[in-house]
């Protein structure tokens, strides 16, 4: 198991050096390298699905901590997805942009009569005015939509990785303080964690109220 570990640990390493030249690569090779992120972090989703079954015959005393290293590297590969399908979108929010403003370059105006004449500038404007107001929707649902999926993976490892320290503190025999005082704050964090997303969805819901 140790040996899958940390050739999925360096993977990931290598996935999220590569993550940061997405930003820096051509227009002409940027899906490419999208292609190969992916491919990287199925692969590496495959590798976690193994490395969970290995943890689950590792002996009693060394499963828990086995379990925890192998949802840690899980929690690392969700936010490396999140991040890719976040610049997805954006990019690909970004090329419709530009194809819309090239095909209103591109565009023959013919002479009509002065009852029928088309403003022009005053349309350019308009058109502006849209295209912003609609990336900057976007580009809030996108963040607001990877916000929301951090906090849903959030949850679901603290949940996980909660269920475990109380097995762990079980086996160890910590005092039933300490114990009250995990479970406090593990609902504490979840508080936070529901008030986070509620704020989120209102303030979505009110810029596109407003926006739209």
């Amino acid at each position: 198991m140790d040996t899958l570990y940390h050739q999925t640990n360096k993977q990931i390493q290598e996935v999220q050096s590569l993550m940061g030249n997405l930003e820096r690569t051509d227009r002409q090779s940027v899906h490419l390298l999208e292609n190969e992120l992916q491919a990287r972090i199925d692969q590496i989703f495959n590798h976690l699905e193994r490395l969970e079954i290995l943890a689950s015959k590792e002996p009693l005393n060394r499963r828990q901590n086995a379990k925890l290293r192998v949802d840690q590297l899980k929690y690392d590969v969700q936010h490396l997805r999140s991040a890719l399908q976040n610049f997805q979108h954006r990019r690909y929010t970004k090329e419709a942009q530009e194809r819309e403003r090239e095909e209103l370059m591109s565009r023959t105006f013919t002479t009509n009569d002065a009852d029928t004449s088309i403003p022009i500038d005053e349309t350019l404007q308009l058109n502006t005015n849209l295209h912003n107001a609609h990336r900057g929707m976007d580009d809030l649902l996108g963040s607001g939509s990877g916000i929301l999926n951090g906090l849903r993976d959030q949850r679901s490892t603290l949940k996980g990785t909660h269920k475990k320290m109380l097995d762990v503190a079980n086996m160890l025999g910590l005092s039933n303080t300490v114990m009250r005082f995990i479970e406090r704050r593990a609902t504490q964090d979840k508080f936070i964690m529901i008030g986070g997303m509620l704020l989120t969805c209102v303030f979505m819901f009110l810029v596109i109220r407003y926006l739209g």
